[in-house]
């Protein structure tokens, strides 16, 4: 899958009602050749800015989440690898600097709803003005992109 897939498949199951933390750890494992649907499960309750808290956006966890399911340690013998933390900052600072319009990285200025108010949630959802389509869709799928952007200098590194 190419970076461009990514993007396109990213913005795809976002619109299809995948929380945003999801769809960025679908299309990682996709592009990593990793099938776990525990850990599509597992990044859920990150949408919303972590539990529809509006804190820190689900899009860039998610990105985060399929690094580290590569790179990351899962036995206290083991090691992390070094490229988990270098490519997680990288995504940081991408998701920083095209987050820079709204404000932050948290969801609620880049989405500018208050999860907890139901209203705010059925116009996010069912508002062709709402953010969801002009920005949560399209920061899906460039985040998406630079995900596999970086998976894939990661990997022919390590070639």
């Amino acid at each position: 899958m190419t970076p461009e897939e990514m993007r396109d498949k990213a913005k795809d199951l976002f619109l299809k009602r995948m929380h945003c933390s999801q769809a960025l750890m679908m299309v990682g494992q996709d592009k990593l050749g990793i099938e776990d649907p525990g850990m599509i499960r597992a990044v859920g309750a990150f949408g919303g800015g972590i539990a529809s808290s509006g804190r820190t956006c689900g899009i860039l966890l998610g990105a985060i989440a399929a690094v580290s399911a590569r790179y990351g340690k899962s036995r206290p013998e083991e090691k992390d690898d070094p490229k988990m933390w270098r490519i997680s900052f990288k995504l940081i600072k991408a998701f920083e600097q095209m987050c820079q319009p709204y404000g932050s990285i948290n969801c609620a200025d880049i989405a500018q709803v208050a999860w907890k108010d139901k209203e705010q949630v059925k116009n996010f959802y069912g508002s062709p003005e709402s953010r969801r389509l002009s920005v949560c869709a399209e920061l899906n799928g460039e985040l998406a992109k630079v995900l596999g952007e970086l998976l894939e200098e990661a990997e022919a590194v390590e070639s």
